[in-house]
């Protein structure tokens, strides 16, 4: 059965509740993907911890010193989380210490977000190309025995040769419209175990394209 996380990206717990209601498919394991903009909003996280009998995923990216990741990794034990990103960019140490102290809490590092390119890493000041610098962290996730791992669809081949546990892709579109990333394909032509979709499935009629997701990916 294919898995996809759903990323709900709005601040409207209407929204929300209504992407949950409609989103339940026998064909498709869904979780659901809270980020920076759900957390962080007034009735966020509370609304995450009260979810009973879904799959979390809450994408925050943690990007942080040593001390500060792990303090944030215990301010969230109250939640039932299944699935917490943090930047493979944070270090050894880091991802080291989190790991530790993680529990029941899958730690799954983000290697390069799927919204940047080769041209966008040189402006910041890497010297690597994409493939490069994600065979890179994908090592360094191996070695600190993280959970899962964040990739584009371009790099889950090179990524599974270096890493053996769960592959989380963003970037994944339905049709042509691929929003805001770089890096992206078409749903059915992703090879991870997770698929991250958002807009193309919250966006209009959630039922149909819930559907036509399940088509897409028989």
């Amino acid at each position: 059965m294919k898995k996809i996380f759903i990323a709900c990206d709005t601040t409207d717990l209407k929204k929300i509740k209504k992407i949950i209601s409609q989103t339940k498919n026998n064909k498709i394991k869904i979780g659901y993907k809270f980020g920076l903009e759900f957390m962080n909003s007034k009735k966020g996280r509370n609304y995450v911890s009260n979810l009973k009998n879904k799959i979390i995923f809450v994408d925050l990216k943690l990007n942080d010193t040593v001390n500060t990741m792990k303090s944030t990794i215990k301010a969230l034990k109250d939640l039932k989380i299944n699935y917490l990103t943090v930047h493979i960019s944070s270090g050894f140490k880091a991802l080291n210490e989190v790991k530790k102290i993680s529990g029941s809490v899958k730690i799954v590092g983000v290697t390069t977000l799927t919204s940047l390119n080769d041209k966008d890493l040189k402006m910041i000041g890497y010297n690597k190309p994409v493939k490069k610098l994600v065979a890179h962290q994908a090592k360094l996730a191996k070695q600190t025995n993280l959970d899962a791992i964040v990739c584009s669809p371009y790099e889950v081949d090179l990524v599974r040769k270096i890493f053996k546990k769960e592959i989380i892709t963003p970037g994944v579109q339905m049709g042509k419209k691929n929003y805001d990333q770089k890096r992206s394909m078409e749903a059915k032509k992703v090879k991870s175990d997770w698929l991250v979709i958002g807009r193309a499935i919250t966006k209009g009629n959630i039922k149909k394209n819930i559907e036509n997701l399940a088509k897409q990916l028989k």
